[in-house]
């Protein structure tokens, strides 16, 4: 399999070979079994010395100590010792180094041709002008110090503990608590707070929720009145704000909670599903639990995805700034002017200031799951996991929970972590996730649905209850990414008109709301 590191566009190769083969270039191949000393890869014309594990590496040619390694045409990091060709290379002899990016800002950026007839889903009109994929109350917080109050209050309306309580509401997907550890003991001021009520400024006004609360607990730092004001929202029927202190204790404020909700509940309900344009779909790409395939199945399918995504007049939001670390260069160079791509820089030099700060490495990535799955450095993981972007131009770029008001491909700068990562992303607008992974990573990101995409036939196999597509099928050549591709586009919109998730079946989404924690906690 042949792959243009810049459009995702792979040559199929035939399943009779060991290995696959991602850029003519690349001084590796990635093994697609387990792979014994002396088994002949005879495309490469070399033989395995030692044994290798499915999804990663093999050295096609003998490489010095000191020298570079490439896999997508790519620098992936540089030989630590000297490497035999048929050697398994991995991080007992790869390491990371510093080399020069050729940023070309805009080099590359080309007309997208939209569409003939673009699609739809059925979604649902909002008041404001706000289409949602889902139909949700939520329950927010101002402080940790409310959040038990609030698990109770959307305690009382689950179905699997309470069958009757939504029993005459359902077109209501639920009501549900979204609780984090943070409000107080923080600068008023500082970068800490507003990142954080911009996050909740993004939950409260998110589509997906008919209704919200908003409670806190009365004395911290993010009050709800300065929350509200920094975030141009007012009381509504919509939006309801008290605090534990006001309303006389915790007894009170759970049932003052609960009367609210069932206030809400008959105008929540009073909503139909109907053809909307596909330029409302705001998807927020993730990968998590990845491994050595995920550069070569489910991202690249992915990334097919969001091209008719984006020649539909959607929106897709790729983030994880520390998981294309290395491989920006490819993203600046799609930029839709130079002063975009120079943003994406600034973010990228942001974080590198960011870790030396606080003693850290950028190269802390991959985790210790990526690396038993063949990933080496973050250089090789941001190769990868940039091709969940498809190959259109690069329309923004946002901070951390800003709200996405641009269409096509944007980036938000984001943590790699990934329920922090699509935390703020569905702050800013996304109403659907989809999340790739090839370990078998489990989540959900209420209220937005979140599909997940296994990158190999054996993570299916294994954990097909987690899973919503099966991208294995590109790397037996069962299926091109192309065709996998248009598959997802069709599962996306399927997804945005109701049908629900592994995930949300589940009943993941609310312990995943994680804020980014930025300042010091006094």
């Amino acid at each position: 399999m042949t792959t243009d590191p810049l459009a995702a566009n792979p040559v199929q190769a035939p399943r009779t070979s060991h290995t696959i083969r991602l850029h003519p270039d690349d001084d590796v191949v990635i093994a697609r079994d387990q792979m014994v000393a002396g088994t002949p890869i005879a495309d490469e014309g070399v033989t395995v010395i030692g044994l290798v594990p499915p999804g990663h590496k093999i050295a096609t040619r003998a490489i010095a100590n000191g020298e570079a390694v490439r896999r997508y045409g790519q620098i992936i990091g540089f030989a630590s010792q000297d490497i035999r060709a048929g050697q398994h290379v991995h991080t007992h002899n790869l390491a990371m180094g510093d080399f020069t990016r050729d940023y070309a800002f805009s080099a590359e950026a080309r007309v997208v041709r939209p569409a003939a007839q673009p699609a739809t889903f059925d979604g649902i009109k909002r008041a404001d002008g706000g289409v949602a994929t889902r139909n949700y109350i939520g329950i927010l917080t101002s402080v940790n110090c409310s959040a038990t109050v609030a698990r109770a209050i959307a305690d009382h309306f689950r179905r699997d503990i309470h069958p009757q309580a939504l029993a005459a509401y359902p077109n209501v997907d639920g009501v549900v608590a979204l609780t984090h550890g943070v409000g107080c003991a923080v600068d008023p001021q500082g970068e800490g707070l507003a990142v954080l009520q911009r996050t909740l400024g993004g939950y409260a006004c998110h589509p997906n929720f008919a209704s919200v609360l908003v409670i806190g607990l009365g004395c911290e730092t993010n009050q709800i009145s300065a929350l509200l004001a920094t975030q141009g929202l007012a009381h509504s029927d919509r939006l309801q704000t008290f605090t534990i202190q006001d309303t006389g204790g915790t007894t009170k404020t759970i049932a003052h909670g609960i009367e609210l909700i069932k206030a809400m509940l008959p105008k929540a309900n009073a909503v139909e599903r109907q053809p909307v344009p596909a330029h409302h779909l705001v998807v927020g790409l993730q990968c998590g639990g990845s491994d050595g395939y995920s550069g070569i199945s489910a991202n690249p399918v992915l990334g097919a995805a969001v091209d008719l995504l984006v020649r539909n007049g959607g929106t897709a939001i790729l983030s994880e700034t520390p998981e294309i670390y290395g491989a920006e260069h490819l993203l600046t160079r799609r930029a839709q002017t130079p002063e975009i791509g120079r943003k994406l820089v600034a973010r990228i030099r942001w974080w590198e200031a960011y870790c030396e700060r606080h003693g850290a490495s950028m190269d802390n990535n991959p985790s210790a799951g990526n690396k038993a799955g063949g990933l080496t450095t973050v250089l090789e993981k941001s190769l990868g996991g940039i091709a969940k972007g498809g190959s259109t131009n690069l329309a923004e770029v946002y901070e951390y929970a800003q709200p996405v008001r641009v269409r096509g491909l944007v980036f938000m700068d984001t943590p790699g972590y990934d329920p922090i990562s699509a935390t703020g992303q569905v702050a800013g607008g996304a109403n659907l996730i989809c999340f790739t992974t090839g370990r078998g990573s489990a989540y959900g990101c209420a209220p937005s649905p979140s599909v997940k995409l296994a990158t190999n036939t054996a993570l299916w196999q294994r954990q097909s209850d987690d899973m919503d597509l099966n991208c294995g099928t590109v790397l037996d050549g069962s299926a091109t990414i192309a065709e996998l591709g248009a598959a997802l586009f069709e599962l996306m919109l399927d997804t945005a008109s109701g049908k629900r998730s592994r995930s949300e079946l589940h009943g993941y989404g609310q312990n995943e709301f994680v804020p980014w924690q930025l300042g010091a906690i006094t």
